[in-house]
């Protein structure tokens, strides 16, 4: 029964109005509509058209529907998790500062909050200007640090919050400052360095875990069933490259010594956005604390089952390694008990597939034999597509021959099943995968299924590969198609990458008379 995604920021409004409209919709017997019941319905399935049923079809009935499409068991389900995403959504990404560091101007108290907001990162393209202008506070007005508990945890004074809690320990728990988060988060996230020797947030941390402070605090950015805990606020990454925090492996473990959950969806998100990765510790820090294991801690108890369980985290960290060809990393999550036929949470820029399924059409041979090593279970059937295709990644054009021979149709099928291999072919730098692509009918100029919406043009040229660029083009890729997500051209791509000599030639491509 594959469902769909929430909207970002969903309504319950809207939801209980798309109950109402497939009510209406069934009970004037429109056949898309009652075969929607009949995937998602428990009770009316393959019920007959014009039966008694769809006339008694209940708006409870249609909101079931509703809520079993979007991944839930029930109504009730869903609207349960609605609550919890207003109660925990944050956005501070969104709030603006005061503007220049003028005490006279904003307020004491407007200092202090543009102090928070400026020195925490907030993923929305990370500024090390921000982070410059918190510092520059601190050292104009030292008077900032020890103005809250929020302020105290975020520059480090951990003195002052040593203090604070000594006469009221439950400011520990009690959220506030401006982004409305538990003092731990404040000291998780910040990134300033203090002009005052001896201050530190990881210290800041351990007093307010030491008075019982949440190991677990969090919160949803933008409404995001993936929670920013403080656990993923002391490793930190992410898009626009967010640093870490200066202690990270020491505070990622303190907060796992007491109590965190080493399950945590968005830690793992952020640390694996590193291409190609520096190192392995964020995960073996992760597997030694029990990622993989358990309930998957109080965030998958309240958001469950739009958020991954402790088996699904693993087994997408196991896809995602196979995705990335990195065998040691391979190696480490089967040790820890990867599945590699588990489909992890499903994310569809894996297009859903297993992680044998993503070895084989990558023609990654080596991944496969370390796959098979995983345990007593077998490999699974042979998939003649997905080895065709795995031919092609390869370059291994005596194969390819050797199964359009044996099956005439297998090229068409590959196409119809994974439209948008080329794609990947392109991002990897794979010239004679490409070219045996495009022989065997890959459209050069699809664009990806999932993610980013771009085609092969877009990634060569971001990459900088203009020997890949020159090829797609002369393979028929056209240098003025827009991706779907930015509207940009391949010459867009690389300028924002900083692809001069891409660019120079992909405009040129863009206007014949200059070439």
């Amino acid at each position: 029964m594959p469902g769909i995604p929430l909207p970002a920021q969903p309504s319950l409004e809207n939801l209980k109005k798309q109950a109402r409209i497939l009510q209406q919709l069934v009970r004037a017997g429109l056949p898309g509509a009652l075969d929607t019941v009949a995937e998602f319905h428990p009770r009316l399935r393959s019920l007959p058209a014009a039966d008694p049923w769809q006339a008694a079809f209940s708006r409870a009935d249609a909101q079931l529907v509703i809520a079993r499409q979007y991944g839930f068991p029930s109504w009730p389900r869903l609207r349960r998790h609605l609550a919890v995403l207003a109660e925990y959504s944050r956005s501070p990404h969104v709030q603006p500062t005061g503007g220049p560091v003028d005490a006279a101007a904003v307020g004491m108290a407007g200092l202090a909050d543009d102090f928070l907001r400026l020195a925490c990162l907030v993923y929305d393209g990370y500024d090390p200007a921000r982070i410059e202008q918190a510092g520059q506070i601190l050292a104009g007005h030292p008077e900032v640090a020890p103005a809250s508990i929020y302020t105290s945890a975020a520059a480090g004074d951990h003195e002052q919050v040593s203090a604070l809690l000594r006469a009221d320990p439950g400011l520990g728990r009690r959220q506030g400052g401006p982004f409305g988060w538990d003092p731990l988060l404040y000291a998780a996230y910040s990134r300033v360095v203090s002009p005052q020797p001896g201050r530190s947030t990881l210290e800041a941390a351990r007093h307010l875990l030491a008075a019982g402070a949440d190991p677990n605090a969090g919160y949803l950015w933008a409404g995001l069933p993936s929670p920013f805990t403080a656990l993923a606020g002391a490793l930190g990454r992410g898009e626009g490259s967010s640093p870490a925090h200066p202690q990270a492996a020491e505070l990622a473990t303190l907060l796992l010594e007491s109590g965190a959950d080493a399950n945590d969806s968005q830690a793992l998100y952020n640390c694996g956005l590193q291409s190609p990765p520096d190192d392995d510790g964020y995960l073996r820090l992760l597997l030694r604390y029990g990622l993989g294991r358990g309930d998957g801690g109080p965030w998958h108890r309240r958001l469950a089952p739009a958020h991954p369980s402790p088996r699904q985290l693993l087994d997408e960290e196991l896809i995602k390694a196979v995705a990335k060809d990195l065998p040691e990393r391979i190696a480490l999550l089967l040790a820890h008990g990867a599945d590699p036929a588990g489909r992890g949470a499903q994310h569809p820029v894996h297009g859903g597939h297993d992680s044998w399924q993503l070895a084989t059409m990558g023609g990654h041979r080596q991944l496969l034999d370390l796959l098979a090593t995983a345990g007593p279970v077998p490999a699974p059937e042979p998939d003649p597509a997905l080895a065709f295709l795995g031919a092609c990644m390869a370059g291994d054009a005596r194969q390819v021959r050797a199964l359009r021979r044996a099956d005439p149709g297998i090229a068409a099928e590959a196409v119809a099943r994974e439209p948008d291999a080329l794609v990947g072919a392109a991002e990897q730098d794979r010239p004679a995968a490409v070219r045996l692509l495009a022989a065997a009918g890959f459209d050069v100029n699809a664009l990806r299924r999932a993610g980013p919406r771009n085609a092969a043009l877009h990634e060569a040229a971001w990459n900088g590969s203009l020997a890949m660029v020159e090829l797609l083009v002369e393979l028929g890729g056209d240098p003025a198609l827009k991706d779907l997500s930015y509207q940009a051209t391949p010459a867009g791509w690389a300028e924002t990458n900083g692809q001069h000599e891409v660019v120079a030639y992909l405009k040129r491509r863009g206007n014949p008379s200059r070439s």
